[in-house]
């Protein structure tokens, strides 16, 4: 039975392994920069679509 130790130092001594852990720590901060920017721009995107319903008249 694999214990986490062994898989972890398994991980670290193959290139794969290492290859594995740069494409999740780029996922990583992929992810962080794209919730960064939603939430910075979120209240501003949510007053624009505000401004552009009132901005159309209503069909009866």
């Amino acid at each position: 039975m694999t214990t986490l130790t062994d898989l972890i130092a398994r991980i670290v001594r193959e290139d794969e392994g290492q290859d594995m852990v740069e494409y999740a720590l780029v996922l990583g901060v992929i992810a962080i920069a794209g919730i960064t920017a939603i939430i910075a721009l979120g209240p501003k995107v949510a007053d624009l679509w505000t401004d552009a319903d009132a901005g159309v008249p209503a069909v009866d």
